[in-house]
């Protein structure tokens, strides 16, 4: 077992040696690029930490990105189902966006809890440094307020815990550490993933890249913690939700008028949504979709690597950016770091 508190806390200082320049103190419109040596922050901002392994395996990807983590205090604590206090884990944000050592910040995980800090957070700490936040599932929340909030783009991708395959690992690079104009998604990708994906309507359209999970999306309706989606690409994924769920969140996103809004739409994988009862007679999560996507008119395609599967994509999360409903590509209009 790794000693992190009482190991790791210096790295972050050594690792940081000569790395500063003028150019730090100079107000930032957009999170730093990362480079090999940075000190990242790992905090757990929803339920707990199944075990010391995920800390572990967060310490490990993380290194071998050549990043140093820095936990904080409160990544390994419990309280109920949650990783600690709602207090407690806001506070672990906060003190990562007041560090000036500290030059991004993952999620552990995921699962429940997210949106319990959202009041809680230095929203001005946050806004007056630029950090990319990474992590999926429920970390929606978290990137949906950041879209709302902080005005700068953060990335929905793996979480620190995650395994980190090729596809994934290749395009937090490009977003992150090379601030490329990526393209992500397109026949090459599901040919080698496996997961082919399929057209609704072609077409390209632009806009701001929002979304997420679906299920949390639709439980932050009517919140004010959610960024305004007139405009925008919606992009959505989930895991073990029922048909009828998936029909009832889409029918939530329509009749709050969000789908009516929107210049285009992805949707990713909907993991373990099937049915398995062979006397269920009702829709497939494809004939849901297609009821609310297909008669809006705009470029929209299914299938692509986004979400609680091996290989997804790092999407820049609030980023203007194009997509491509034929090609199935979302194509980044501007770098997310500088």
């Amino acid at each position: 077992m790794i000693d992190r508190r009482g190991a790791i806390g210096g790295l972050g200082a050594l690792a940081a040696v000569g790395l500063a320049s003028a150019a730090d103190a100079r107000p930032r419109s957009k999170p730093p690029f990362l480079n090999p040596g940075d000190t990242v922050g790992v905090v757990a901002p929803a339920s707990a930490v199944s075990s010391d392994d995920g800390l572990d395996r967060a310490e490990w990807w993380l290194r071998g990105m050549g990043l140093v983590p820095r936990f904080g205090p409160h990544a390994d604590d419990r309280f109920g189902y949650l990783a600690g206090t709602d207090a407690d884990r806001a506070a672990d944000i906060n003190a990562m966006y007041r560090d000036p050592e500290v030059k991004a910040v993952f999620a552990v995980r995921g699962g429940w809890g997210g949106a319990r800090i959202l009041p809680l957070l230095d929203w001005d700490a946050i806004r007056a440094n630029p950090k990319l936040f990474i992590g999926f599932s429920d970390v929606t929340a978290i990137h949906l307020a950041f879209a709302a909030r902080a005005g700068y783009a953060t990335i929905h991708g793996g979480n620190a815990s995650s395994s980190w395959p090729k596809e994934e690992w290749e395009s937090l690079w490009r977003l992150a550490f090379s601030g490329e104009r990526v393209t992500l998604g397109g026949a090459a990708v599901e040919a080698a993933v496996g997961r082919p994906g399929r057209t609704i309507r072609g077409g390209k359209a632009r806009g701001r890249l929002l979304g997420g999970n679906l299920t949390i999306i639709s439980t932050l309706m009517g919140t004010g913690w959610l960024p305004d989606f007139k405009g925008a690409v919606l992009f959505a994924e989930d895991v073990n939700e029922a048909e009828y769920r998936i029909d009832r969140m889409f029918q939530q996103l329509r009749l709050a008028g969000v789908l009516d809004g929107l210049s285009g739409i992805v949707f990713g994988q909907c993991s373990e949504c099937s049915t398995t009862d062979p006397e269920y007679r009702g829709f497939t999560v494809d004939q849901v979709i297609d009821q609310y996507l297909a008669p809006l008119g705009i470029p929209a395609f299914t299938g692509a690597d986004i979400g609680h599967v091996r290989n997804q994509l790092c999407l820049p999360s609030g980023a203007p950016v194009e997509i491509d409903g034929d090609a199935r590509t979302i194509r980044l209009l501007q770098p997310i770091v500088g």
